[in-house]
């Protein structure tokens, strides 16, 4: 692998542009040797040869020893660069020196010189940008690590009252600051750090929700184990989190500092001088080499995480640290193919079996689509969606999408494109089995007199999914599903608990998933009133009831996105929260608008529905594109678009964006209830509309999250915020 790929492959997405530019730094380079190929042979002739030792390969797994390579002495007429360290008044580091580094190229007179002076100019320009950028990120390491200092003060003094609750106030170390290798339940760290902190009552279950409504959200602390354990939990995922931030810092002064090395060597090959030892001492000199403060707060945190939180373990204080990046298994790859093929082969069979036995003629092809139909339709929409989310997750990856921190996965264990493949296919395989299955047992003279129990093979299959789903076992990707699981209770539960990106994306999901609800309630009135029995949806197509419940099922996901918005618009205030808000109301507008249509009737009605309807289907579009997607920037960079983009193709953009819109009147069928065509079942047509909507979804998922990656790169947000569990009356401590 070239090293340019290498560098890119390894370093962190949310911190790109505060890398060095390489590919820049390479292109000038290579006008550098495109004019010294141009120039006559007898000016070739005269430069020294290169020297053999700048032949050597440079690769990120071998030691780095580019920058302490004094293998020859140079001599003044040999001098190529001069690099000046100029001190100046950084006004972002609130009147900090930091050093900007000049280069002066030497022989500017010979010819492409003017060349030589761009390349070192630019290459001056990456180099300071990396260095500001490290200080910057070291002097907020540093706060944070002081932060986290009189945090384990106040949760050593915690675990001593609440172990020791006969413990009074005896030692005063008030004044004293403490640091993190510091922190030592031994030396009775001062108890009276308790009296001037409260513990903060994050709203992570619904009774603190609820308490938090009527109370403060910082309350005085009671000494009670619970409050020890959820205090040392938020202290623990701190810790982790911190520690993951300083290895990125580590891995970026690493990377930079090759990189430098690289290309300075790369100068030299192909100008056949030795300028890079100049400047690669300057390099090894600079804060971006010296500085120890990373480095040594990585083994502080280390000794406190071992000591404070896995009781002096340090395999298991290592392992949880630092944690594996996910290996890829050929297995999974196998297993794709194999129940891939094995769908292809039961999809012909099935079709084989329909047309053999002409079912799609007759009676018997009404009540199949009447009753069948909606039984499996609810498994193909659940298998087309995560075949939508396995290609999202393929390109995020693909365009360096950091889609496992935007949802808060935890490393390691996140599914990669082929895992939810595997399980997409193998869920296929089982649906379409029992697709076959029913079709043969329906037909076969010696299973005839059992149709009520073949009515139970789509029940039995929605049980084995389910169980799957729950099952607490480590099989099947326990730690993905248990994800899933918390995030479904949220949505259930808002606005009760807080919500993160992970939730509210579920909520969405489910808005694009209506029929799918609509099916399951249409399991529960075909299997509870015993419809399944006699092969006949009379009993839930033409039950008023039943129609009631369906729209209020279609309002559900659009309440919750609802109650959600209210719940992040209270806790931050953010107007864009109360809009979006009052977009999924102008959704639930419509659909109660269409059923008091098909109750009452009317013109005046109708007219009612289709433009509650036309103004939903208008506000969603615009905030998809506008809002989620960040596009239709007028004075951006990339016209119409936005400025920073990750497709390397503008015309896929607006593409997305007329598709998004066409899938969007689509999608105002289902609300309008327009399922009459000549050609078509009523069921296959809502079928083909549901479709259509889980298309659109997936195409939003990956611009949805594409917009939130770059809002994380403008930040330069490379972990999650977590909440401390002590608030400090005293700030200056």
């Amino acid at each position: 692998m070239k090293f340019e790929k290498e560098f890119a492959s390894q370093t962190v997405p949310e911190w790109r542009e505060a890398y060095m530019n390489y590919k820049y730094l390479k292109t000038l380079l290579e006008q550098i040797l495109i004019f010294r190929q141009r120039q006559p042979p007898e000016n070739q002739a005269n430069r020294p040869k290169p020297s053999r030792s700048l032949k050597r390969k440079v690769s990120l797994l071998r030691a780095f020893s580019g920058l302490t390579n004094n293998s020859f002495i140079k001599h003044k007429e040999d001098e190529v660069i001069v690099v000046n360290a100029m001190q100046q008044v950084d006004e972002e580091q609130q009147g900090g020196e930091c050093p900007n580094y000049q280069t002066v190229f030497l022989r500017s007179s010979e010819d492409g010189g003017d060349l030589d002076l761009v390349f070192f100019k630019r290459l001056d320009d990456e180099f300071n940008k990396v260095v500001r950028f490290y200080k910057t990120k070291v002097e907020e390491v540093v706060r944070e690590a002081g932060e986290l200092s009189n945090q384990m003060d106040a949760l050593i003094a915690l675990r001593i009252k609440v172990n020791n609750p006969s413990i009074e106030v005896t030692e005063e170390h008030q004044n004293h600051p403490k640091r993190l290798e510091e922190a030592d339940e031994h030396k009775m760290a001062s108890l009276e750090v308790l009296d001037r902190v409260k513990i903060n009552a994050t709203s992570e279950t619904p009774r603190s929700t609820v308490r938090n409504v009527f109370n403060s959200l910082n309350v005085d602390l009671n000494y009670s184990r619970n409050e020890l354990k959820n205090a040392q939990g938020k202290l623990k995922q701190a810790f982790l989190e911190f520690h993951e931030k300083l290895r990125f810092l580590k891995n970026y002064t690493f990377l930079n500092q090759m990189a430098f090395s690289k290309i300075m060597k790369k100068y030299d090959k192909i100008t056949s001088r030795n300028a890079s030892d100049v400047y690669l001492q300057m390099v090894e000199e600079s804060y971006l080499s010296q500085s120890e403060e990373v480095a040594k707060l990585i083994e502080r945190v280390e000794a406190v995480f071992i000591k404070h939180f896995c009781k002096g373990d340090r395999q298991r204080a290592m392992n949880t640290l630092r944690l594996k990046s996910k290996r890829e298994k050929h297995r999974v790859t196998f297993f794709v193919g194999v129940f891939f093929g094995c769908s292809l082969a039961l999809v012909v069979a099935i079709i084989i079996s329909i047309h053999a036995r002409d079912l799609l003629q007759g009676e018997g092809h009404t009540k199949y689509m009447n009753t069948i139909f909606p039984l499996y339709s609810l498994f193909g929409f659940i298998v087309l969606h995560m075949l939508m989310y396995a290609g999202n997750i393929y390109f995020w990856v693909r365009y360096r999408v950091n889609y496992v921190f935007i949802f808060g996965f935890k490393q390691g264990t996140e599914m990669g494109f082929k895992q939810i493949l595997l399980l997409t296919f193998g869920l296929s395989v089982l649906i379409l089995a029992a697709v076959l299955s029913n079709l043969e047992m329906e037909l076969d003279p010696e299973t005839e007199s059992y149709k009520a129990w073949t009515e139970l093979l789509p029940l039995g299959l929605v049980i084995v999914v389910v169980l799957m789903t729950i099952c607490p076992f480590n099989i099947l990707y326990r730690t993905n599903r248990f994800f899933f699981l918390v995030c479904l209770w949220h949505c259930i539960c808002a606005p009760l608990y807080m919500v993160t990106l992970s939730d509210f994306f579920l909520a969405d999901q489910f808005t694009s998933q209506v029929q799918l609800l609509r099916n399951i309630q249409f399991y529960v009135c075909y299997y509870g009133w015993g419809d399944f029995k006699k092969r006949d949806a009379t009993t839930c197509n033409e039950s008023n009831i039943f129609e009631i419940i369906s729209i209020v099922i279609a309002v559900v996901p659009y309440w919750i996105r609802v109650l959600q918005c209210i719940r992040r618009f209270c806790e931050g205030s953010d107007s864009t929260q109360a809009m979006n808000g009052l977009k999924y109301l102008s959704t639930i507008a419509a659909v109660v608008s269409r059923t008091i249509y098909i109750q009452r009737r009317g013109t005046s009605l109708k007219i009612l529905a289709a433009s509650t309807s036309g103004v939903a289907t208008i506000f969603n579009t615009y905030w998809d594109i506008v809002m989620d997607w960040g596009l239709l920037c007028r004075n951006s960079e990339n016209p119409w678009l936005r400025d920073k983009l990750i497709l390397p193709n503008r015309f896929v953009y607006f593409i997305a964006m007329v598709l998004n819109v066409i899938l969007r009147l689509a999608w105002m069928q289902t609300v309008l209830d327009f399922h009459e065509a000549p050609f078509l079942h009523r069921n296959a047509l809502i079928a083909i509309v549901a479709i259509l909507e889980i298309i659109r979804r997936g195409i939003w998922n990956f611009f949805r999250l594409e917009n939130e990656h770059l809002n994380n790169v403008g930040k330069f947000r490379v972990v999650k915020s977590v909440p401390l569990p002590f608030s400090y009356e005293d700030k200056d401590l």
